[in-house]
């Protein structure tokens, strides 16, 4: 994978983690522990944590 296919690759697991949070886990980690933790913080944090912990994945 070239660099620029890499940095638009993570620009769009950033806009992902933003707006649909366990999505871009998904993406990044595929079905597994971090993506149902994902799905469970995002129902119960207002979405916010969820967010959060997101982003810590995939960045």
């Amino acid at each position: 994978m070239t660099a620029i296919a890499k940095n638009e690759n993570t620009v769009l697991k950033v806009l992902l983690a933003i707006l649909l949070p366990p999505l871009a886990v998904y993406m990044d980690k595929g079905v597994g522990t971090q993506f149902l933790l994902n799905i469970v913080l995002t129902l119960v944090g207002f979405w916010i944590i969820g967010i959060i912990h997101a982003l810590l994945i995939v960045l």
